[in-house]
């Protein structure tokens, strides 16, 4: 590959952009209120998952495997200075090709690597790849049935910086349940969170605080976020082979029974 490449330098430039927006935001109040919903989810559905290899893609502003117990675990993301010091680190520039091998891993973890991935599908189709058979895969995303989706909509439509960027594509939790279904996975469990309106400032979403309760009780499908986990099932083959004729059990043998004459 030649760097020197003008036409490289223009792609990448705008990817760069992009990351950098994206970060911006999420150390931003309401940034910091997504990550702190997510972590939390994260530490409690990795931490009964066993097996002996994890990754995580993308996001390097959480640990989602820190309470996981996996001998090995990665952590592929971006180009960044983020970066945790209780995995290994692998820096990939896009998820849609995973330098692992064929049913490898155990667990694989993706923190909104799907919203920013230029082929989605792509990227769970290297999931189902590089997962073992019973391996898990466990996704966290914006939910576009929200009111951070109309959002993020409206700032499409008028031309101004949504909320969160506009680059990111909100992918719905139906939408994801059938490409599970495409592939070999079988979701096992979802929720949603975050109820709070899309608020700029710390002080806006301490006043709306009420809405958590009040949102996971009432419209608890239009949380900002969404968590959802999937097995990858693998079916077993049946051998069919020819109808054997079937061994009929033994008659019980007679038995003499003798008769007097009568006088």
């Amino acid at each position: 590959m030649n760097l020197d490449d003008p036409g490289i330098l223009q792609s990448a430039a705008p990817l760069r952009e992009v990351r950098a927006g994206w970060r911006a935001w999420l150390a931003s109040p309401a940034g910091r209120y997504v990550l702190a919903w997510e972590q939390a989810q994260f530490d409690a559905a990795v931490a009964d998952v066993f097996g002996f290899h994890a990754m995580q893609c993308g996001l390097a502003e959480i640990d989602a495997l820190r309470d996981n117990r996996m001998p090995h675990r990665i952590h592929a993301c971006e180009p960044c200075d983020l970066l945790p010091q209780n995995a290994a680190h692998l820096v990939l520039d896009h998820f849609e090709e995973l330098p692992i091998g064929s049913q490898t891993l155990d667990l694989v973890v993706l923190p909104h690597v799907l919203e920013f991935a230029s082929d989605p599908h792509q990227v769970l189709r290297e999931v189902d790849r590089v997962l073992r058979p019973e391996g898990r895969v466990i996704i966290s995303g914006f939910n576009p049935v929200s009111l951070w989706g109309a959002r993020q909509g409206l700032g499409r439509a008028i031309g101004r910086p949504a909320f969160p960027p506009v680059e990111g594509q909100f992918i719905g939790l139906p939408r994801l349940r059938d490409w599970f279904k495409l592939l070999s996975f079988e979701a096992e469990r979802g929720r949603y969170g975050c109820y709070r309106p899309p608020c700029r400032t710390q002080r806006w979403l301490d006043r709306t605080r009420f809405m958590e309760s009040a949102g996971d009780r009432w419209w608890p499908i239009c949380g900002a976020l969404y968590f959802v986990s999937a097995i990858k099932r693998v079916r077993g083959m049946r051998l069919i082979g020819p109808a054997w004729r079937q061994v009929r059990p033994a008659a019980a043998p007679a038995v003499m029974v003798s008769r007097r004459s009568a006088r």
